[in-house]
């Protein structure tokens, strides 16, 4: 039995857009080669991989199946290439930096710091993704490095991964306002009947349930302007609690003090990257960015301790 890397990419492509149609655009064949290769591959392994009905087709049991061992060995030979292709070239010119919102911006800016630092001619575009865009962007090429709250547990198997820590969120309210003077037996009925702001990336990341406490809430996809808000006194939100070192935010947001809250919320964050040789200096580069953000944090946080 001699199955070929060109029959799997088709029978992965098939299998995922349940059209030769669709497939054949994806791989950019002709829809009767598409066709033809899976009819091939069928023949070879002697197993039908999938029912026609009409212009669908449906993967057979043993089509799900074999599904899952032909994806893995498609997605190594895409890190095979990958790696090999950036064997051929050298620095790059720019990057896409990828995050999610909830991250604080000081990280960011400590990270673009110690890049421009390693690297002052390349280009860093910041964007923000969700993990399901990050993947995507990954898999086609416009995203270099991703950001991402990994609370789920979900990784990149054919990327590096990288865990970076977790970032504790509590709620906040404005400073001297009528939630953070409250007693504490009394806040969290507060906060369950007072206007809440949820940042965007937690709904998408699947934490809606974590962190929606009140009826009345409204996404918001920044976190700079949910920090507007909340310092406006038009309602409370979970935000990083490293803003509560910072000088500017301490002036107009306050952490909010209940009884039912003795930590915060704690999310757990990694970065992505391709297997390449071209981006192993850039991410060194970025893990700097990121012990530098990790070691004014924790000064900062002893400072005010003392």
């Amino acid at each position: 039995m001699n199955v070929s890397i060109e029959q799997l990419f088709t029978f992965v492509a098939v299998y995922e857009e349940r059209s030769l149609s669709k497939a054949a655009i994806k791989l950019k064949k002709h829809r009767t080669t598409t066709g033809q290769v899976i009819a091939n591959l069928e023949d070879t392994l002697a197993v039908e991989l999938f029912e026609r009905t009409g212009k669908r087709i449906e993967p057979t049991e043993e089509g799900h199946i074999l599904y899952h061992y032909a994806k893995t060995i498609t997605n190594q030979s895409n890190i095979f290439n990958n790696i090999a292709l950036s064997l051929s070239y050298g620095g790059l010119e720019s990057v896409t930096f990828a995050y999610t919102s909830v991250v604080p911006h000081q990280l960011l800016a400590d990270i673009r710091a110690q890049l421009l630092k390693d690297f002052p001619s390349m280009k860093v575009n910041f964007l923000v993704r969700t993990s399901e865009e990050v993947k995507e962007g990954m898999n086609n090429g416009t995203i270099h490095f991703g950001l991402v709250c990994v609370d789920k547990g979900q990784s990149m198997h054919d990327k590096d991964y990288t865990f970076l820590g977790q970032v504790e969120f509590l709620p906040f309210g404005q400073k001297g306002g009528e939630l953070v003077q409250l007693p504490k037996d009394e806040t969290f009925h507060a906060l369950s009947s007072t206007k809440q702001f949820v940042l965007r990336a937690f709904v998408s990341e699947g934490l809606s349930k974590r962190v929606i406490v009140s009826a009345d809430h409204e996404e918001v996809d920044q976190l700079a302007l949910a920090i507007k808000f909340v310092e406006e006194g038009l309602g409370w939100a979970w935000l990083p609690r490293v803003l509560s070192e910072s000088q500017y935010v301490s002036e107009h947001l306050e952490p909010i003090e209940l009884n039912e809250l003795r930590d915060g919320i704690k999310l757990s964050f990694s970065l992505w990257n391709p297997h390449s040789k071209q981006l192993v200096g850039v991410k060194t580069s970025i893990l700097k960015g990121v012990d530098a953000y990790i070691s004014h944090f924790r000064q900062t946080h002893m400072n005010h301790l003392a």
